[in-house]
């Protein structure tokens, strides 16, 4: 079995103008033969079209789902190349060093939080802690019933209970 690697591009969303090719439907039949053509002559074979949902961002803190038309192509590896190199989007871990050297200790390189006045000028400059976080932070909406609930929302709800009985 031939080892393949594969090539995924969107689909056009419009249609080519071209002598001859009135309707819109024409057009944009044109735009997949284009590109179907342009591919195979780089030796992609077309697989198929899907329509696959992507989650996007919407605003501050919302998210959408969009749904997105692609394209599959492939192409069979020579079986040299395939031994030789890996497939894109994977690294090959490093080969372990087998020569080992023994080295002086060497004192911790200076770092100081960035915009902080009394850093030496010598210091490596790192992110303040509010810099820290914003790093930190993976994009992932926060969905749990109690997201966003302010203090002063459960101070009132403190008093409240207090109230009551």
């Amino acid at each position: 079995m031939h080892p393949y690697e594969y090539k995924v591009i969107p689909a056009p969303a419009k249609g080519t103008k071209a002598k001859g090719v009135k309707t819109p439907e024409a057009r944009f039949a044109n735009s997949v033969e284009i590109l179907l053509n342009e591919m195979a002559a780089d030796g992609w074979e077309f697989q198929r079209a899907e329509l696959l949902p992507s989650e996007e961002r919407s605003g501050l803190t919302g998210s959408t789902t969009n749904w997105r038309n692609v394209m599959v192509f492939r192409r069979a590896i020579a079986a040299e190349q395939a031994a030789e190199t890996p497939p894109p989007g994977r690294k090959e871990p490093a080969a372990p060093s087998v020569a080992f050297h023994r080295s002086e200790p060497q004192a911790p390189p200076l770092t100081a939080a960035a915009g902080d006045p009394e850093a030496p000028p010598d210091a490596s400059l790192a992110p303040g802690p509010g810099a820290a976080r914003m790093q930190s932070d993976d994009g992932v909406e926060e969905l749990s019933p109690v997201a966003g609930m302010t203090a002063a929302l459960k101070k009132r709800a403190e008093q409240k209970g207090d109230g009551e009985d």
